[in-house]
């Protein structure tokens, strides 16, 4: 049986390939880019002016003092959105600008509207007087000072969210490279399993499929849910497994079937095909009868049947694996002071259904929440993060700090 961290080196071996293509940068959300960005302009395009007020030239005002102002006469008005003025510029002149305006040449500062004293009145508006020296470049917003042409905006292998939107769009990045997405279909297994809303004891409702169908809504998949494997569906799924390796398909997950009970075949039909990067069973808790093997160019997990179980090794198998093929950028654990002392099997890897939380004085703190057991969903909803207790440690004491993950990877801290 393998170590988790084994496990996961075996799944980057088993990497399949995943192509690219273009597409509107407006559509771009949660997927992942496939190159470099780089934006296409300056930006800001021109020098402009931060604030609502008058640019005038600086050196027109050297040797001024309060006992000796000068009136500098108004030539006309810049809003935001309009073509600079080219007027000859003489000394003495000021224009007014409003926030955005672009600076003519001639001007290099900007004096804020609250600080103009007007002349001859505030409702005759022909001069500005000026009281004292005004520094260059006060308000002004400086062409190219925030993205030059061709500097990066966004690393190969990020997710796009709405903010890097927000930057494409401003920076005329219309259309980008990102990575396909994905097409998972999904198989529930086992007679007990039942689509119907009213259940019998001896029968269970049909949870994980929709708790993956969802994930693929805000992440970076297409679902396709492949309905239930019944007991005897060996060469119904051994069938299904030939149609996939000639569709789109990319990953199949199946869950239930895959430990060593007497209805759990799907072992032995995944190896009725030609394997690699074959794994089955994993020193972990929740979830230690995995399996994961790469099919030509497809990938197939089968999940255990247990919901806990099954969303624990989705998240700590399925993602990294997916994470991989979509060469995202590496994924960084929070750090939290452990709240609570917790024992363990040295030999396991634990995922732990956890509350974090920050302290009046800024900690960050992870709670163990009680109710570990892989069938108990009451904690599982109480919990906003998985923290990972490693193998070759038993006991982990209160203060310790440990590794937590949120239960997304859409919500991932990224390098």
């Amino acid at each position: 049986m393998r170590s988790y961290s084994q496990a996961v080196n075996i799944l980057k071996r088993g990497k399949i390939i995943i192509g690219n293509e273009y597409i509107k940068s407006s559509k771009c959300l949660n997927r992942v880019c496939a190159s470099n960005i780089l934006s296409n302009v300056d930006y800001p395009s021109a020098n402009n002016s931060s604030f609502d007020g008058y640019a005038l030239n600086s050196d027109d005002t050297i040797g001024i003092r309060k006992n000796k102002s000068k009136a500098f006469k108004i030539i006309g008005s810049i809003p935001a959105g309009k073509k600079p003025i080219k007027k000859k510029i003489k000394k003495f002149n000021a224009v007014e600008i409003m926030t955005g305006g672009i600076i003519p040449k001639g001007f290099d500062t900007v004096i804020p509207i609250e600080q103009i004293n007007f002349y001859p009145n505030n409702k005759i508006k022909k001069f500005i007087l000026i009281t004292k020296r005004i520094k260059k470049f006060n308000n002004v917003r400086f062409a190219g000072s925030d993205y030059k042409k061709r500097q990066l905006i966004i690393k190969k292998g990020t997710i796009i969210q709405p903010n890097h939107i927000l930057a494409l769009k401003t920076l005329g990045v219309n259309k980008i490279k990102v990575k396909k997405k994905l097409n998972i279909l999904f198989f529930s297994t086992g007679n007990e399993i039942s689509n119907l809303n009213n259940v019998p004891s001896w029968k269970v409702r049909n949870s994980n499929s929709h708790y993956i169908e969802n994930l693929s809504k805000n992440f970076l998949f297409n679902f396709t849910n492949g309905g239930v494997l019944k007991d005897n569906h060996q060469n119904l799924f051994k069938s299904k497994i030939k149609q996939i390796l000639k569709s789109k398909i990319d990953i199949i997950i199946t869950s239930g079937a895959v430990s060593a009970g007497k209805f759990d075949y799907i072992p032995s039909v995944v190896k009725k095909f030609k394997t690699s990067h074959y794994l089955k069973s994993v020193r972990i808790r929740p979830g230690k009868p995995l399996l994961f093997a790469k099919i030509r160019q497809k990938a197939i997990f089968g999940l255990p049947g247990n919901p806990i179980s099954s969303a624990a090794c989705f998240r700590f198998f399925v993602y990294p694996y997916i994470e991989n093929i979509l060469n995202l950028s590496s994924e960084k654990p929070i750090k939290a002071i452990l709240k609570n002392s917790f024992q363990k099997n040295k030999n396991l890897t634990r995922f732990i259904k956890s509350k974090i939380n920050t302290t009046k004085n800024g900690k960050v703190e992870v709670e163990l929440l009680s109710g570990q057991e892989s069938f108990r969903i009451k904690s599982f909803v109480r919990s906003n993060m998985w923290a990972v207790l490693p193998n070759g440690q038993s006991r982990f004491k209160k203060g310790q700090i440990i590794d937590c993950f949120f239960p997304n990877l859409s919500n991932k801290i990224l390098d």
